[in-house]
C-alpha cells in the first residue's frame, strides 16, 4: 500500500489531557511526546492546532512554534466562548484588538505564518448555557468581517443553527465563491454533523466540509459523508474529543481495516488509572486516529483510502496555503 499522508485540520493539542491532566489533577505521566510520535508514525504530516479564544490562540501559536515544521494554528472565538467578549474588562473591541494583533504578528505575509485560519468561530445552539444565541450571532458576524481584513480562510463551527449560520455568512459576503469578492478566502465547516441538504448548501456557498469521528456516528451521518464531494472534503480528529467508539454506526467499517494500518491508527490502549507509557489512553482521541476516519469515509464511498487521503490533502494545502509543507515532502 502506498504511503498515506494526512493533515489533521482540527486538533486541540493545548488541552492539558495530553499531559496527563484531567480536571486539573495529574492522572498519569506526561506523554505528550508519545502523542506526537504516534501521529508522525501514522502519516500525520501536518496539524492545525485549534485556537478557540484569545488565550487559547496564544497557546496554540506558542505550541506550533515549538513543534515546528508542519504544525500550524487557528485563532478566533468559539461560539460558546463569545460571552468572554462581553465580559472582557475593556470591552469586546479591546479583546478583538488583541486577537487582531496576534493574527497580524503570526499570519502571512507580514508575520511568522503559523496562523493559517480564522476561527474557530460560528454558532452553537446546542450549548446556549455558555452564550446566548444573540451573543453568538453578533460576534460571529464581527469575526467574519475581521477574517476578511486578514485575508484568512475560516475554520467554522455550526451546531443546530444552520439557517442562522448560512444567513450570517451570506450577510458577510460568503456566497458561492467563498466570499472572495469581499476579501474572504473561503473556509471549512469542521466536525460537520448536519444533514445532506445542509452540506450541499454549504458546498454551494464555497465551503469545505471537515469530517471526524463525531461526523460518522449514525447511518444518516454515513450517508452524508458518502455524499460529500471529494474535492470539498477535509479530515480531522478534533482530538482529544470526537473519537470513534464501538456504539457508532461507523465502527463496523473498522473491522476491514488492514492490521498494519489498524496498529498505526489505533495503537494498544489502557485506562488512565492503569496508565502504561507508550500506550494510548482510552477515551482520549489522538491525531493518529485520522487514518481511521479516512478509512471509514473510503468504505462508505466505495473508493480506495488513498483517494480519500490525497483529495483531503490537496484540498487542505489549497485552502490554507500550505504549499511549503507539500514541497517539503516531495
Amino acid at each position: 500500500m502506498p504511503t498515506l499522508r494526512y493533515i489533521d485540520i482540527g486538533v486541540n493539542l493545548t488541552d492539558p489531557i495530553f499531559h496527563g491532566l484531567y480536571g486539573g489533577k495529574q492522572a498519569h505521566e506526561d506523554d505528550f511526546i508519545n502523542v506526537t510520535s504516534r501521529a508522525d508514525a501514522a502519516g500525520v504530516k501536518g496539524m492545525m492546532i485549534t485556537g478557540g479564544s484569545l488565550y487559547e490562540a496564544r497557546e496554540a501559536v506558542d505550541l506550533a512554534n515549538r513543534l515546528g515544521e508542519g504544525v500550524y494554528a487557528t485563532a478566533g472565538v468559539h461560539p460558546t466562548r463569545t460571552s468572554q467578549l462581553d465580559a472582557y474588562h475593556s470591552g469586546p473591541a479591546a479583546y478583538l484588538a488583541l486577537l487582531d494583533e496576534l493574527i497580524e504578528q503570526n499570519s502571512k505575509p507580514k508575520g511568522k505564518g503559523r496562523i493559517v485560519a480564522y476561527g474557530e468561530c460560528g454558532l452553537d445552539y446546542d450549548r446556549l448555557h455558555f452564550a446566548s444565541a444573540e451573543t453568538q450571532r453578533k460576534h460571529f458576524f464581527t469575526q467574519l468581517k475581521m477574517a476578511q481584513t486578514h485575508s484568512l480562510p475560516l475554520f467554522l463551527h455550526s451546531r443546530s443553527a444552520h439557517r442562522d449560520f448560512t444567513s450570517i455568512c451570506r450577510g458577510a459576503g460568503y456566497e458561492k465563491d467563498g466570499g472572495r469578492r469581499n476579501g474572504g478566502m473561503g473556509g471549512v465547516v469542521h466536525s460537520f454533523t448536519g444533514t445532506e441538504a445542509e452540506m450541499k448548501e454549504l458546498v454551494e456557498m464555497g465551503f469545505y466540509i471537515g469530517l471526524n469521528g463525531c461526523s460518522l456516528k449514525t447511518e444518516e451521518n454515513l450517508a452524508v459523508a458518502r455524499a460529500v464531494p471529494l474535492d470539498r472534503l477535509m479530515l480531522e480528529t478534533d482530538a482529544p474529543w470526537c473519537s470513534i467508539t464501538s456504539t457508532h454506526a461507523s465502527h463496523s467499517h473498522l473491522k476491514t481495516l488492514p492490521s498494519d494500518l489498524n496498529q498505526l491508527y489505533f495503537p494498544d490502549s489502557c485506562k488512565k488509572e492503569k496508565f502504561v507509557m507508550g500506550k494510548t489512553v482510552k477515551g482520549r482521541n489522538e491525531p493518529c486516529a485520522i487514518g481511521g476516519v479516512a478509512w471509514i469515509i473510503a468504505q462508505a464511498k466505495g473508493v480506495a483510502i488513498e483517494e480519500v487521503a490525497e483529495h483531503a490533502w490537496r484540498n487542505t494545502i489549497k485552502l490554507f496555503d500550505l504549499q511549503e509543507l507539500d514541497k517539503s515532502l516531495e
